[in-house]
């Protein structure tokens, strides 16, 4: 059971690749959610990519080579670091110790990896956010990365802080356990499937009604809605930080 600091004063932010190229909005969310806690956020500028393509594709030498720049990379205190994402929080906190088992640097590795935390379960569970919904109704659906929901096990954490939201209704998918077909490199190596995949995604998410989906992981999010918008689909989707923080605007 993962044991969480609690309303610690001084955080690590780590970015993510999706957020930094592609949905920087979504990033600057969580660090502003964090923010609004009252914790300073620390963003070490050498931080680069969790090395999960790399270990996904079989390279596990070249996937211990980033991961130990990121180890460097935070290395200037024991802070938590925070993640908005369950698929890279995952790489990290779960598969690291597994790629340095046999590694020299395997004990270094080890209490870095227990310095990860998904950002939603860090909210709820260090912070005990709360928030005050000031946007108008809308109904909604959730869907949860597989890493975010198998290995950081942070779905509930983070339906919990959008039903504080007492503007937002939130329909359950019929099937929330399958894969979207993002996969990182699967969707590249298999696009047909990959495909197949997304296209039953998106069938589930039309059967709600919700006029939005809300995930935690950039990555299912770009294969989501780039799969609607091939097909001019109006369903539209957000990264859970962005959208709270929207909400709680007005």
């Amino acid at each position: 059971m993962t044991e969480f600091p609690q309303n610690p004063s001084t955080v690590y932010y780590f970015g993510t690749c999706l957020s930094d190229m592609i949905y920087p909005e979504a990033g600057m969310a969580g660090i502003r959610l964090l923010q609004r806690e009252g914790v300073e956020v620390i963003y070490p500028s050498r931080q680069s990519c969790c090395g999960q393509p790399a270990y996904n594709s079989g390279f596990p030498d070249e996937a211990r080579a980033v991961a130990l720049a990121q180890v460097d990379a935070f290395s200037g205190s024991n802070a938590p670091i925070v993640v908005p994402s369950g698929s890279c929080a995952g790489m990290m906190r779960i598969h690291y110790p597994l790629l340095f088992e046999h590694e020299p640097d395997y004990f270094r590795v080890k209490r870095f990896s227990e310095r990860i935390f998904e950002l939603t379960s860090f909210l709820r569970h260090s912070l005990n956010a709360t928030y005050t919904d000031k946007g108008p109704p809308v109904t909604l659906t959730w869907h949860s990365s597989c890493h975010a929901r198998r290995e950081m096990v942070c779905t509930e954490d983070s339906k919990a802080l959008l039903r504080q939201l007492a503007n937002v209704t939130l329909v359950e998918l019929e099937n929330e356990h399958e894969c979207c077909g993002f996969g990182g490199t699967f969707s590249v190596k298999r696009p047909e499937i990959s495909a197949a995949m997304v296209k039953d995604k998106v069938r589930d998410i039309q059967n709600t009604g919700a006029s939005a989906f809300i995930t935690g992981d950039c990555g299912c999010m770009m294969n989501i809605s780039g799969h609607m918008e091939s097909r001019k689909n109006p369903i539209s989707g957000h990264h859970i930080a962005e959208f709270i923080l929207e909400r709680i605007h007005g």
